[in-house]
């Protein structure tokens, strides 16, 4: 571990901010290609090249905080705020979809039959597959919780069960909303019910798949030994962000789900 002369962490030059912006234009580029041309080869260059410039930033942070020691008390501190500071962005990011959400249903127009579910729609169940979700996802916001504490007190064996378990439960919420939309008797053009039900719920489901890779690589950090009783901000920033997708669960589900029909 290299002696640490001040608690800043002077970052050194790094190419993965400029490889990370071309992938991002490959890939909405590639869309709109794909969109328009049926060809997805832009889109794959610029997915694969995004994975490549993700393993490899996060590679290279994880070599700053465990192995190199720029990680101080200081720089944690920091850290810590630009999480929370991205946790906000993102609650303002779903207030836009309850927005529109509410907007559409507490004032239907005549357009849809001037009633909520529109005419014609016909909603889930929210006390079947929806309610399945909500239990699978409170479950896996306490794994991860116990996952925490046994970090904490150094329990390896039990950190790295109830992780395992966490990831099994957003996996399988994610397996049930893919089985959902396969069999929901609407789609994202049925009028406005559909659009903002598939993109609220949808977008909601892209943040746990998001939030299961992370929670993914911090298993793998717990299989190296990477967390230590003081030192596992990775893992704390993982379950801040699945806490923060089951607390939008619960609104989707009581909003869109069971309010909502």
């Amino acid at each position: 571990m290299p002696t640490q002369t001040h608690t800043y962490h002077i970052v050194e030059q790094s190419p993965w901010p400029i490889t990370g912006a071309m992938s991002a234009l490959l890939m909405t580029s590639g869309l709109a290609v794909w969109f328009h041309y049926n060809s997805t080869t832009l889109i794959v260059t610029g997915l694969l090249s995004l994975l490549l410039t993700m393993y490899q930033w996060w590679r290279d942070i994880m070599r700053e905080g465990t192995f190199q020691g720029h990680h101080t008390l200081f720089v944690q501190k920091g850290l810590r705020y630009g999480m929370i500071l991205f946790i906000v962005s993102e609650v303002f990011f779903f207030i836009g979809f309850f927005w529109a959400f509410y907007h559409s249903s507490l004032s239907p127009t005549p357009e849809i039959g001037g009633q909520w579910p529109p005419t014609g729609v016909f909603p889930l169940d929210p006390f079947e597959v929806p309610l399945l979700n909500t239990t699978v996802l409170l479950a896996s916001g306490v794994t991860v919780t116990w996952a925490h504490h046994s970090i904490m007190e150094g329990k390896r064996k039990s950190a790295l069960f109830s992780l395992l378990l966490t990831i099994t439960l957003g996996l399988y919420f994610t397996a049930l909303q893919a089985m959902e939309y396969y069999e929901a008797p609407f789609t994202i053009s049925d009028n406005v019910y559909g659009t903002t039900f598939f993109v609220a719920t949808g977008f909601h489901g892209l943040h746990v798949i998001i939030g299961s890779s992370f929670l993914i690589v911090c298993l793998l950090r717990q299989i190296l030994h990477h967390f230590t009783m003081d030192h596992h901000f990775g893992f704390e920033a993982a379950a801040w962000y699945w806490h923060f997708v089951d607390v939008v669960w619960l609104f989707l589900f009581t909003s869109i789900y069971w309010w909502g029909t």
